[in-house]
């Protein structure tokens, strides 16, 4: 039997329903049985979080600072155990779970610096005698929803802040992938933090996501999923009249001009399509290219994709590991026989893969002779594949690049300075990358997009404050 992971309520790990968490690299290979979450466990937490607030949301700095502090360093020491759990349960190589594990400290490490940083201003007012000050206090109790693509860099960059502040949390991560985010609540419960500020709720969003909508003690929402799920918190939030934030799909472009380095646009365009496999919001999903590079562009990538090893991701030398799993796999496909029928040309991959251990392993897949009005322009596939979009000229491409409901990460290759510049001021997207992957950003800067891709304010850095507190403003005379 494997070992059971328990639920952790008001302080108390809770028994539940165990499902197994299965390795998509070796289906053969259970990482752990997790407790399933109830509907009165959920309502259970929320309550605990409510309860544990008053004295959270005023607690002293140095304990914020010392449970962070101690939460960053304990996921340091341990990066190479927790980055090969990240591997085993979601799919990603191991140096790319080691590499998620740091960053998830360094954020943990990063808002630890930010609680003994909180500040406010003092102000003359207009009336004479009279002086103001604007503080930042807790929004409250936080429901996070968290997606299963990055397992522990997004509760971390959720449940970092809201602590920072002086929240006290309901987590309920992906039901796909719930070891890191247990590994992550397990420190920090052991860090210190009192009964009830960190809840954690393992289980079905029909049942526990549900719950946390529905309830009318959750204060704000913070999500990370799909456009669909997104929509169905807004809609449960603006009935509550609580806080909400989105961060949904993405249909990013990466636009490579006729002066673009090859070598760079290549590397650019491999590492944002097809690392991690192509799960990650931020994917280069649409290549924009244009004519004089374009054939080059093509050859190029084709080649280096041939040289690309999918294979287990805990095996030395694999470049990109497995789907995550079966239902995503048959989203891979579906898309990839949609793309055929519109009249793209499958140029290279798209097969399943057997490998010696069973697992998800799907060839990366490059379409050419795609335009920018078929489906698999349109919708967020989600998975390793990317289409070539042939344009004339930069106009065109900016157009192309811009023409998409979503607007979460844009990028463009170029030796021009003009070309860069007036692109980083026209695309409409939160982030905008030159000459580097669309899919890769900084733990201490925002992080969001526009238009479908995301809904309130930014994730991530100082800006993070905007979402996880609320400002109030008073007036003393003297």
């Amino acid at each position: 039997m494997s070992e059971l992971f328990r639920n952790l309520i008001g302080g108390e790990w809770v028994d539940g329903e165990a499902i197994p968490n299965i390795n998509p690299s070796d289906t053969n290979d259970v990482v752990g049985e997790y407790a399933r979450a109830s509907k009165d466990d959920a309502q259970a937490a929320i309550a605990a979080a409510k309860a544990a607030f008053p004295a959270w949301s005023r607690s002293g700095l140095l304990e914020r600072h010392a449970v962070l502090r101690k939460t960053a360093d304990e996921i340091t020491a341990r990066k190479e155990e927790l980055g090969r759990l990240l591997s085993r349960e979601e799919g990603k190589t191991l140096a790319e779970g080691i590499g998620e594990t740091v960053r998830a400290a360094q954020i943990f490490d990063f808002f630890a610096g930010e609680a003994l940083r909180l500040a406010g201003e003092i102000l003359p007012s207009v009336r004479p005698g009279v002086s103001v000050e604007v503080t930042r206090e807790a929004v409250g109790v936080v429901g996070i929803i968290t997606p299963w693509n990055f397992p522990i860099a997004i509760p971390a960059w959720k449940i970092a802040p809201a602590l920072c502040y002086g929240n006290t949390i309901v987590f309920k991560p992906a039901d796909l992938v719930p070891g890191c985010s247990w590994a992550i609540v397990d420190i920090l419960h052991r860090a210190g933090l009192p009964k009830g500020v960190l809840n954690l709720v393992m289980g079905q969003g029909s049942v526990v996501g549900q719950t946390i909508l529905d309830s009318p003690d959750i204060d704000a929402i913070t999500f990370t999923g799909s456009v669909a799920t997104g929509r169905r918190v807004a809609a449960a939030s603006v009935e509550h009249m609580r806080k909400f934030q989105l961060e949904m799909g993405g249909k990013n472009p990466l636009v490579v001009l006729d002066d673009a380095n090859l070598d760079i646009a290549v590397d650019c365009a491999v590492n944002g399509a097809f690392f991690s496999t192509g799960q990650r919001c931020t994917a280069s999903s649409r290549l924009i290219v244009t004519e004089g590079i374009h054939d080059r562009f093509v050859e190029a990538v084709t080649a280096r994709l041939k040289g690309l090893v999918v294979d287990n991701a805990l095996k030395a030398g694999t470049h990109i590991g497995p789907v995550v799993d079966e239902s995503q796999m048959g989203q891979d496909e579906k898309y990839l026989a949609i793309g055929r029928e519109e009249g793209a040309k499958l140029a290279f991959g798209g097969e399943r893969l057997t490998r010696e251990t069973p697992g998800f392993y799907l060839q990366p897949a490059l379409f050419t002779e795609a335009t920018n009005q078929m489906r698999i322009s349109r919708e967020e596939i989600f998975g390793p594949v990317a289409s070539v979009i042939r344009v004339k000229d930069y106009d065109e491409a900016l157009h192309t690049a811009n023409d998409t409901p979503f607007g979460l990460s844009s990028g463009i290759v170029t030796t021009s300075l003009k070309h860069a510049t007036h692109y980083k001021r026209n695309a409409q997207a939160g982030m905008v990358m030159v000459n580097v992957p669309t899919a890769g950003v900084d733990f201490h800067v925002p992080f969001g997009g526009s238009k479908g891709s995301s809904y309130g304010p930014k994730e991530q850095g100082r800006y993070a404050a905007e979402f996880y507190t609320t400002v109030k403003t008073a007036y003393t005379a003297a």
